[in-house]
């Protein structure tokens, strides 16, 4: 096939659909493609218009180049939907056997930015939660997660449960809505380690306050993978803006007291 028989538009979507081809049906999670050279080959089209198709599927998520090795298959990315959820939750609806590593538990005094999230003074006590979240053995994410202590006191007296929004509902303070806020970044060397993260150190992450009716239950940071989520955000028509309701506009306060 003579490379200019395809026409000077979109010449590497010949290789490109090859590829795919190649992934859906032939070749399994970190197979090798044919090198660029045989690519170029078969198809009679340079190296440049063969890596051009190659880029394309390795910016979305399909393939992983690794320095020194090659091109491979890469794991299936995961849909990070915006929902309440819990990790083991997402997890085993895919299929996935998840597992957790903690890294820390124990009650600390809220920094300014934990406080201010949790709608609290600050210093005031909180439950922390450091951990690694895996599913079927592989590291997927890194969270860290604050509660307040005066809301759940024994929350780790029998350890760091396996499910926080669990241990919060059956302590009367189901999860019932949140907001997140996500943003691309470059992982640290510690997340990169505990992460298992080669040369790709792309992650995402996330912020979430979760309310239980009327207050600020649980404030979380987690760093994902990258190369394993993408973002999922099912969309309507605008509503009127959701905003919590607080504690002084549904009680008289109470003089010492929490509201």
């Amino acid at each position: 096939m003579d490379e200019s028989e395809q026409g000077s538009a979109h010449k590497y979507l010949t290789v490109r659909d090859h590829l795919v081809t190649l992934v859906a049906q032939e070749l399994q999670v970190g197979d090798a493609i044919p090198s660029e050279r045989h690519l170029s080959q078969q198809f009679g089209l340079s190296r440049m218009t063969v890596r051009q198709a190659v880029d394309t599927l390795v910016t979305d998520g399909v393939l992983v180049r690794e320095q020194g090795r090659g091109t491979f298959v890469a794991p299936q990315r995961m849909d990070f939907e915006m929902r309440l959820t819990t990790f083991g939750e997402e997890m085993r609806r895919r299929g996935m056997e998840p597992a957790t590593t903690v890294l820390a538990a124990q009650v600390v005094s809220a920094t300014p930015d934990v406080a201010t999230a949790l709608e609290l003074e600050p210093r005031q006590k909180v439950h922390f939660l450091y951990r690694v979240r895996s599913a079927d053995g592989v590291p997927i994410c890194i969270e860290q997660a604050w509660v307040p202590v005066a809301l759940a006191p024994t929350l780790f007296d029998d350890g760091p449960p396996a499910s926080m929004y669990e241990a919060l509902r059956e302590r009367g303070l189901a999860p019932e809505w949140g907001e997140d806020t996500l943003s691309a970044d470059e992982a640290t060397d510690t997340e990169a380690s505990l992460l298992g993260l080669g040369d790709a150190r792309a992650v995402l992450r996330a912020e979430r306050r979760t309310y239980s009716v009327d207050s600020a239950t649980m404030f979380s940071r987690a760093c994902y993978r990258a190369d394993r989520y993408s973002v999922w955000v099912p969309l309507r028509a605008p509503r009127p803006a959701l905003v919590p309701r607080r504690r002084t506009e549904l009680t008289a306060p109470t003089p010492g007291g929490r509201q």
